[in-house]
């Protein structure tokens, strides 16, 4: 409580200015990735106090469970229009599935961009279209469980990094933690390309 705020690390200001708008009395909170910076008990306390909190939370996150336990809806911008889904996380993913599978986003796609009128090759090619769709599903449906499983690795290391006593272990954790970084912002960006205006 002591330090001037010039010697703080990154983590402890996010912690200090965080506290400071849960303090105030506004009515409404805009956030961006709330969750950079801070540690899984961090991050928790923040969902709790977020949570409790009487006013309006308007947030973009990268964490899905900090998304699961705070979103009551999720506004999706593409093609230059917003649309807003209500529920959770969950209820946001089922959304999207189903539009998938009843083809709206390519009907919404196609409205978006001129489409050259259908050819004879262009409607032989129908089966060849709807096999790369379930090809992209497929192919999302995997990268979504490689960004779950990477997401619940890190989780896991934030962990072991709060406990680690021995400066080597703990260099060699957060050396992890960056490469998995890297990695899950990989993954989040090839989903972002699978989940783009084709499908």
């Amino acid at each position: 409580m002591q330090k001037k705020i010039g010697v703080l690390s990154g983590g402890e200001r996010a912690r200090l200015c965080l506290a400071g708008l849960l303090l105030g009395t506004y009515n409404i909170l805009v956030l961006d990735e709330p969750g950079n910076h801070l540690d899984v008990e961090t991050v928790e306390s923040l969902a709790k106090a977020l949570i409790d909190y009487r006013g309006t939370v308007i947030f973009t996150s990268h964490d899905r469970y900090f998304m699961q336990r705070l979103a009551t809806s999720v506004v999706e911008v593409r093609d230059g229009q917003a649309k807003n889904y209500l529920g959770n996380y969950d209820a946001y993913v089922y959304a999207i599935n189903r539009e998938v599978d009843e083809g709206e986003r390519q009907l919404n796609a196609s409205k978006s961009t001129a489409r050259k009128p259908p050819t004879k090759s262009a409607k032989g090619g129908k089966k060849n279209v709807q096999r790369d769709h379930r090809k992209i599903r497929k192919e999302i449906s995997n990268v979504e469980r490689k960004i779950a499983q990477l997401d619940e690795r890190r989780r896991e290391l934030d962990q072991q990094l709060l406990t680690a006593t021995d400066p080597e272990e703990a260099l060699r954790l957060h050396n992890e933690v960056t490469a998995l970084a890297a990695e899950l912002a990989a993954a989040e960006e090839r989903w972002c390309e699978l989940s783009g205006p084709s499908m």
